[in-house]
């Protein structure tokens, strides 16, 4: 690709014995071989060149000239002169970040929170892109997101989450997690309390953390989290009652009407996380929390579980003053949500193709996870977690144990994620969380035998946690 464009670092000492046509042919080369320079950009003409150092027309052309000899650079007649080397194939590229997790091509990924971004239709999916890219450049930022995606998203929780709200109620967000950093910074204050399921979702809670707001962790069983152990003193709960993450129950009926009589007698905020409310295959869903209490629940969601994190949307309907506060923040600190992943959800809604990968996604991964579990059982292997999502539980019996499994697996190219990593305060539970929408299925099938039979050796699940 030509980079007309691409400046020049050249510093010619005027003071040094060196020639200037050699310090000049030195830098260029120098560019080239870190890939400064690459091969096919153009370099400007020796006159052009010449006048924009402040030399003779004579020193950039000898430059060129031991260059060209030297087959660094080739003149194309009529076009100009290009770089025709690029950098050494040994110079890697990519320079890996600090704290970037690179994986290895061998590696089986088993963790939770991959979404099956295989399963997308690819014609749909470009057919969406082509359609947004048709929208006029944006003249002003839309804080509480694009009117259409907001209305595509109304419609979608009506569809598949039986929430009827208003297009005025929906804010488009980039996430669950950048939801909670904004209710963070609008709504809670430093040195507020706010009550975590314990395990739970960590960058939500270090979200809460790096906002200067206290976490109090609440333990969960097989009917979620428990509203009787919430401290007194707490501004708000966050919690994810249709799904809970990581250990996969599904808060009660009674705990949920519970929780939300509390909210309201002690003026407290609920922050609903619906990750992959979406996802359930054996009965429909419990009604959402913002079903139940509009005025005290603050509902997130997000694309990135149910298609993929390439868009980086998500949703927020909370209360007016929530919603205010919110806008308020964003208008204050300049941010707002993408709209570019916004416009292609609108496109794949428009067309219906959302709704036809979700009912896809569910068939897909209501078998896989049957594929997993009939394995798990017929090895004798306990499993936590509801028929809904894309992760299960295998329950272990010690902090030992997970990390001994963890490590082998390793050694034998599978990932898994250990329960212990989910917790605020102490461990007190220990196992593995098992992913089954990131890999093909093919992939999960193969790894069957050896993940069975790794995990029979550290299993000890507790009573009433087989998989529902």
């Amino acid at each position: 690709m030509t980079h007309s464009g691409t400046a020049l670092p050249v510093t010619l000492d005027r003071e040094s014995p060196v020639p200037l046509a050699v310090q000049l042919a030195d830098a260029l080369r120098q560019s080239a071989s870190t890939g400064h320079l690459r091969g096919g950009d153009r370099l400007p003409s020796t006159r052009a060149l010449a006048e924009r150092l402040g030399v003779s027309r004579t020193v950039t052309s000898a430059a060129y000239e031991q260059l060209h000899a030297e087959g660094w650079i080739a003149g194309r007649h009529g076009s100009g002169t290009y770089v025709t080397t690029s950098p050494p194939t040994g110079r890697p590229v990519h320079r890996t970040i600090p704290g970037e997790q690179t994986e290895p091509e061998s590696i089986l990924d088993l963790t939770p929170g991959t979404p099956w971004a295989a399963g997308l239709d690819r014609a749909a999916w470009r057919r969406a892109w082509r359609a947004a890219a048709d929208a006029a450049p944006l003249a002003r930022a839309h804080r509480a997101g694009l009117p259409d995606y907001r209305a595509a998203i109304a419609e979608h929780l009506l569809r598949h989450r039986g929430l009827a709200v208003g297009t005025d109620f929906v804010l488009a967000t980039g996430g669950t997690t950048g939801a909670v950093v904004e209710l963070a910074g609008a709504v809670l204050s430093a040195g507020d309390l706010v009550a975590v399921e314990e395990p739970g979702y960590q960058r939500a809670v270090q979200a809460l953390r790096a906002s200067g707001v206290r976490v109090a962790g609440i333990p969960v069983d097989d009917e979620g989290l428990r509203p009787d152990a919430i401290p007194a003193g707490v501004r708000a709960v966050y919690c994810s009652p249709a799904h809970q993450y990581p250990m996969g129950s599904r808060m009660s009926a009674a705990r949920r009407v519970e929780l939300v009589e509390r909210a309201r007698r002690e003026n407290l905020l609920i922050i609903e996380d619906d990750y992959d409310g979406e996802l359930r295959f054996d009965v429909a869903p419990l009604p959402l929390l913002a079903a139940l209490a509009s005025d005290v629940v603050v509902h997130l969601g997000t694309t990135s579980k149910i298609l993929t994190p390439t868009l980086g949307a998500g949703w927020m309907v909370a209360p007016p003053a929530v919603s205010s506060a919110v806008l308020a923040y964003r208008e204050r600190t300049g941010t707002r949500p993408s709209p570019a992943g916004q416009r292609v959800l609108i496109e794949l809604a428009r067309h219906g193709d959302l709704g036809r990968h979700l009912r896809k996604l569910r068939r897909e991964l209501s078998e896989r996870r049957a594929l997993l579990v009939d394995a798990l059982r017929a090895g004798d292997v306990p499993v936590v977690g509801d028929e809904a999502g894309a992760h299960l539980v295998v329950p272990f019996a010690s902090a030992a144990g997970e990390q001994e499994c963890l490590a082998r697996a390793e050694a034998r190219s599978i990932r898994l994620d250990g329960l212990a990593r989910h917790f605020a305060d102490e461990p007190t539970a220990f196992g593995v969380a098992i992913g089954y929408a990131g890999c093909s299925r093919e992939a999960l099938r193969e790894s069957l035998d050896v993940l069975v039979g790794l995990l029979r050796e550290y299993c000890g699940g507790r009573p009433g946690t087989s998989a529902r």
